[in-house]
């Protein structure tokens, strides 16, 4: 849960630097599962008037930065830039990579974008 709220709070937009596979899988957990209480709670209720709009879109907004800059920070983490986040947008080929990335160890010195996290 530390994680996740470090995430929040101290790097909420922080793209530079690294981060661990740790933080960013308990950053994933715990997005997931209030992404899901958000839609048993509010899924049904929190319309404005006649607009679409609802609570859960507006707790998906406020979660987006946060989980952009905790990816960037991850792919840092395995001496990659930011950019090869947008190798997402290719169909299923993309998502497959991003996944593999995420799931690789860190790079185990000092690399371009700081000091290994784990040995801090």
């Amino acid at each position: 849960m530390n994680w996740f709220i470090d995430c929040i709070t101290k790097n909420y937009a922080n793209f530079n630097g690294r981060a661990r596979r740790k933080e960013y899988w308990m950053f994933i957990l715990f997005d997931f599962l209030f992404n899901i209480i958000a839609d048993l709670i509010f899924g049904n209720f929190g319309e404005i008037g006649d607009s679409p709009i609802r609570i859960i879109h507006i707790i998906w907004l406020a979660m987006l930065l946060p989980y952009l800059s905790v990816t960037v920070r991850r792919l840092h983490d395995t001496d990659r830039s930011g950019w090869w986040l947008l190798i997402g947008f290719i169909p299923l080929i993309g998502s497959i990579i991003l996944f593999i990335f995420m799931c690789q160890d860190s790079t185990r010195s000092l690399n371009q974008y700081g000091e290994n996290p784990k040995r801090l």
